[in-house]
């Protein structure tokens, strides 16, 4: 499996959550630990990964780690253990480590039997405490932890660690097929592994220890991940500035019969319409946009831009944000799109 192939090992591999590295790396550094730390974010973003260099850089070994998943082991007799655990000294490291993953999933019980460990718990006890939805965790709880907040990855930042681990496997991605599968990740890395991973095992010529150096298309990305094609997205911006109801119409109903994921679609002709009006605002944001897109879209985009109207305005976008927004809420998944183009070819 990609991710744990590429799962990082020192705080040098962490990417994009320098925020949190610098302190904690800090914190070691000058032997300023605190006994309870919570990680929040989004799935994907190194929560754990991070949690378990903390434990090794502060010197606990594999047997003085105690990890645990608190959406599969939730209760008050979970905690119970743990409670009767931190009291026995570590077998050879100087602190034990204990990651509950997935925290806010304990019950109300376990909270309250967990409640004064956590507050003082031995002094060769140190805690981790990962959650997706902090909202969960109970306000006694975090006062009694030092938090930090993991954030999503941008698309740039997603693009170049894909292109960088595809590399690292003897393949070279093109800017369109990286910057596809950065937009499927939805801001996770270990998504992205996932996406990327399909591509290589599904695709004949791109499989783990084929040829070196083989390029991966953004089309290969494209029939292996069930997105639409990037020539439907163009059709529908093209519509939209065009007035072209019935090309754009065509588009849709196009991805449809080829069972594409509408929200996905919506999401993907959301993306280029930003970039759309970001150029034709002259906003000074073109360095911007070519560092997300390749050469030939950002050339097409410009070009789309020049042939504009003075009435397409910010209500298009908004319109688009709504059909995204409603994608899979109807049995008719495209109807959303169609309204959104109907409003706006009129």
């Amino acid at each position: 499996m990609l991710y744990r192939r590429y799962r990082p090992e020192k705080w040098k591999d962490v990417v994009g959550q320098d925020h949190v590295v610098s302190v904690l790396e800090g914190a070691v550094k000058l032997g300023n630990l605190s006994h309870a730390y919570l990680f929040s974010g989004s799935r994907g973003t190194g929560k754990t990964s991070v949690a378990r260099i903390l434990s090794r850089e502060i010197g606990t070994s594999f047997n003085d780690l105690v990890e645990m998943d608190a959406a599969s082991n939730r209760g008050i007799d979970d905690v119970r253990d743990i409670r009767e655990s931190v009291n026995s000294l570590p077998f050879e490291s100087k602190y034990k480590v204990y990651i509950i993953d997935e925290v806010h999933m304990l019950t109300r019980d376990a909270w309250n039997a967990f409640l004064k460990t956590l507050e003082e718990p031995p002094t060769h006890v140190v805690f981790i405490l990962a959650t997706t939805e902090l909202e969960k965790v109970p306000e006694t709880v975090v006062s009694r932890c030092q938090t930090f907040t993991f954030k999503q990855p941008n698309q740039a930042t997603l693009k170049d660690f894909i292109t960088k681990v595809a590399e690292a496997e003897g393949m070279k991605l093109e800017p369109d097929a990286a910057e596809l599968i950065a937009l499927l990740s939805e801001g996770s890395f270990r998504d992205a592994h996932g996406v990327l991973e399909k591509v290589l095992s599904s695709t004949p010529s791109t499989k783990l220890g084929a040829s070196k150096n083989k390029k991966i298309t953004r089309a290969e990305v494209e029939k292996v991940s069930g997105a639409p094609k990037a020539g439907l997205v163009k059709d529908v911006l093209e519509a939209v500035v065009e007035k072209n109801l019935e090309k754009g119409l065509s588009a849709v109903h196009k991805a449809s019969e080829a069972n594409a994921d509408m929200k996905l679609f919506a999401k993907l002709i959301l993306e280029r319409l930003r970039f759309f009006f970001l150029i034709r605002l002259k906003a000074g944001m073109d360095g911007y946009i070519s560092s997300q897109i390749s050469e030939d879209d950002f050339a097409y985009l410009k070009n789309l831009a020049g042939k504009a109207e003075r009435d397409m305005t910010a209500d298009v976008l908004l319109r688009f944000i709504t059909a995204y927004e409603d994608s899979g809420r109807t049995s008719i998944p495209e109807l959303a799109l169609e309204l959104a183009l109907a409003e706006t070819v009129k």
